[in-house]
């Protein structure tokens, strides 16, 4: 008999530094933004003029010589920001407009008075803590040249936010933006689906994978949002009437999750075990023919797995070609073999059902209730 089960697509081993633990995902945690004080009045900033080797600017009484006044001019506004990525670390630079009328340029965030920054970069923070969808699209309107992968000070997105919120609607939006939906964050390397995962947002989690974002990416203890979603289905006790919401969110997250990362195949037979209890893996053997693979044993149907561990061989049959009325009135099947010369009886438990209704098509035999009539298949053939 071939059963079914969940057969992985693509596996990978990533690097896997040091990572927070599951604590992380408490609200308060997780999903937080440092205020920025309020600023009454916008620093001026100068920035060195066109001819200048350097472009992004500092001030004048750096430690050198103090160059002349008339090099530095005054910023008008930021019109726009980039996350420059490096390694493991990522920075933010603005796009000054300056008010004496030289062409906009690239400044590093630390080259900038902390609160000409806030004035361009609170509404946004602000908007994607809230998941306020109205005022991001608005914000993303005002500036074009806005990176809608800006990171915050724990190198998180707006996706991060509005995945951890459950904000559909803002995740589709800041999709449509060009947002990277596969970034991790400086705290662990969560990526969105993590942030999900984590805080039990199935919607979400659909949204995400709909959209592309990468459904077997790690984070910095190497799990993905999966495991982390299993990881805390494990740890929310059943039974319990204040915990079951929370027990069907996180099984509907790892369904959505399995779904896109698993397809069914056929299994032609379990070849060996290892391991033991939760940790058990088998050896299966695909009937497309594929290479023989370790696949988990919650990965394996049930079934398949009792009838190995109770040393039933698996064979490939080639159709029924009989049936009748065994011990006790329960119905047996002929089965012909493609790798065993002569047919055998075998209990109904034990015949695929496709081959039974295509026996049964084929040779006008009654199923259910009916009478049983024994036959050899003659005259009816396989094809």
């Amino acid at each position: 008999m071939e059963a079914m089960l969940a057969k992985p697509t693509l596996s990978r081993l990533k690097f896997t530094p040091k990572f927070p633990t599951t604590s992380a995902f408490s609200p308060a945690a997780a999903i937080s933004l440092r205020p920025i004080p309020p600023s009454t009045a916008v620093q001026h900033q100068t920035h060195r003029p066109p001819s200048a080797s350097a472009e992004a600017i500092s001030s004048p009484n750096d430690g050198g010589e103090e160059d002349d006044e008339e090099d530095y001019g005054e910023v008008s506004r930021i019109i726009g920001s980039r996350a420059v990525r490096s390694g493991l670390s990522t920075a933010m630079e603005y796009l000054i407009e300056w008010k004496d009328g030289h062409a906009p340029s690239w400044v590093p965030a630390g080259g900038i008075a902390a609160d000409v920054v806030a004035e361009f970069d609170s509404p946004w923070w602000t908007a994607a803590r809230k998941a306020d969808e109205s005022e991001l699209r608005r914000l993303l309107e005002l500036h074009p040249a806005r990176d809608v992968d800006a990171v915050d000070a724990d190198g998180r997105t707006a996706v991060h936010f509005a995945a951890g919120l459950g904000s559909e609607a803002c995740i589709r939006l800041l999709a449509g933006a060009g947002a990277d939906l596969s970034l991790c964050d400086g705290r662990g390397g969560l990526t969105p689906l993590h942030m999900a995962a984590g805080y039990v947002k199935p919607d979400a989690v659909r949204a995400l994978l709909e959209l592309g974002a990468d459904a077997e990416g790690t984070d910095d203890k190497g799990r993905t949002a999966e495991d982390l979603a299993r990881e805390l289905l494990a740890g929310t006790p059943k039974g319990l009437s204040a915990q079951f919401t929370r027990r069907l969110g996180l099984e509907a997250v790892v369904r959505a999750l399995e779904e896109a990362v698993y397809e069914y195949a056929r299994v032609e037979e379990i070849l060996e075990r290892r391991g033991e209890g939760e940790r058990a893996e088998y050896l299966v053997r695909w009937s497309d023919g594929g290479g023989n693979e370790w696949v988990r044993k919650g990965w394996v149907a049930e079934d398949v797995v009792r009838d190995f561990e109770a040393g039933l061989e698996y064979g490939v049959a080639e159709g029924v070609v009989g049936v009748r009325e065994g011990e006790g009135g329960r119905r047996e099947y002929l089965v012909k073999w493609v790798d065993i010369e002569e047919a055998t009886w075998e209990p109904e438990e034990n015949v695929e059902a496709e081959l039974v209704a295509e026996f049964e098509r084929r040779e006008g035999v009654v199923g259910g209730g009916g009478a049983v009539v024994e036959g050899t298949g003659v005259g009816g053939g396989l094809g």
